[in-house]
């Protein structure tokens, strides 16, 4: 079996979708983006297969290794998202090759299903007690929500007040046994951080996800001095490496790798086992697409450590083309209870409606993350 060819497609809202063809008709999907970055990644995908054409896909250890260690220069954002949907694809060939869904072939699964949260917004507050609700109403047993709005090194206790107000106006509405995951986005600094956290910390939040911004490490740690909490962070690391020093430290208790920036399923399975022997839970970063999701599922199904995924349907970037709107059987997500079920096709799991694909691209996106600025105007954290 070798690779013959490659196509990509960049869809609404903010997506990038990858195709990959073989000369026996099998063909895989990835999902390789940099939310805002499509056509840098994209470029990047287009250089990384020049080597893959030709190439037996099964062979995905020494591909990844090709790719990665290849060229003098390695890792961030962008080479590591190509690499990511890339890899995405070869297992979804592979899988589909051996008529057996990924986990299968990485030791098969631990779970049935797993806990699955929804996102409400709170950085730009409306009635978040209610939307809160309206998710529980749903099925949901978990919510995640944006903890602030932009924060400077030092802030007002205005700032913290409204937090603490719009966490304590969830907590009421929904009640003690339902999960609030409160993301920083990395938009707090060290001192104000340390304040929210302590702040918080009775309402009992599921986690605080990046309280500080990753490349400040050391901070986590004084951070996670003031809280029982527990502190998650990942979406913005790559590979074993980026999650090496943290785990090391001891400053996080939930990792939470991107199988779009990450490295793809393996590197990821292969992060999680990092944490396991920390004693650190994965919660896989996902506010992308389907195809996303549906690699996170196949690592959620065979790591024991894995806590909880995360799922974009209905969250604001998608407005107009959601989670679900480019797979042939929509039902292959099906949440209840809060939970979702571990898909069990071949490959990935799920079926791309490829029409409905090159129809929408037809609409390329050119999707921006916001600009933000402090009153005096110099720029913030988004």
């Amino acid at each position: 079996m070798k690779i013959i060819d490659f196509k990509l497609y960049q869809v609404p809202p903010r997506w990038l979708f990858l195709k990959i063809e073989t000369d026996v008709g099998i063909s895989g999907w990835g999902e390789p983006v940099v939310e805002g970055r499509s056509h840098t990644v994209e470029a990047c995908v287009t250089e990384l297969m020049d080597y893959l054409v030709g190439k037996d896909p099964r062979q995905i250890e020494d591909h990844f290794q090709v790719l990665y260690r290849g060229g003098f220069y390695r890792g961030g954002p962008i080479l590591m998202s190509a690499i990511s949907g890339i890899e995405q694809a070869l297992w979804d060939i592979k899988g589909k090759y051996h008529d057996m869904p990924v986990y299968e072939m990485l030791g098969g699964a631990v779970r049935d299903n797993i806990q699955v949260y929804s996102w409400i917004g709170g950085d730009r507050p409306s009635d978040v007690g209610a939307a809160a609700k309206e998710k529980a109403d749903a099925g949901f047993t978990a919510i995640k929500m944006n903890g602030t709005e932009e924060m400077n090194y030092i802030d007002t206790y205005t700032k913290v007040d409204a937090a603490v107000e719009r966490v304590a106006a969830i907590r009421e509405a929904v009640g003690n046994n339902f999960g609030i995951g409160i993301d920083f986005h990395g938009r707090v600094h060290k001192g104000m951080a340390k304040i929210l956290v302590k702040e918080l910390e009775p309402y009992r939040p599921m986690f605080i996800e990046e309280p500080v911004l990753v490349e400040n490490l050391e901070a986590f740690k004084d951070v996670a001095n003031h809280t029982t909490t527990p502190i998650a962070t990942g979406e913005r690391n790559y590979t074993r490496w980026g999650f090496k020093q943290m785990l090391m430290d001891g400053v996080v208790d939930i990792v939470q790798p991107d199988l779009s920036h990450a490295g793809g399923i393996l590197e990821t399975k292969k992060i999680a086992a990092m944490a396991e022997t920390f004693d650190v839970a994965v919660a896989p970063h996902a506010p992308l697409g389907p195809i996303n999701l549906a690699a996170s599922l196949q690592v959620d199904a065979c790591t024991p450590n894995c806590i909880i995924q995360e799922q974009s349907l209905g969250i604001h970037y998608n407005k107009g083309s959601d989670l679900l709107d480019y797979l042939v059987d929509q039902e292959v997500f099906h949440y209840q209870s809060g939970a979702v079920n571990m898909p069990e096709g071949p490959g990935l799991g799920i079926e791309i409606d490829e029409e409905r694909v090159k129809e929408a691209s037809k609409e390329a996106h050119q999707w921006k993350n916001p600009i933000w600025r402090h009153a005096d105007g110099t720029v913030a954290e988004w």
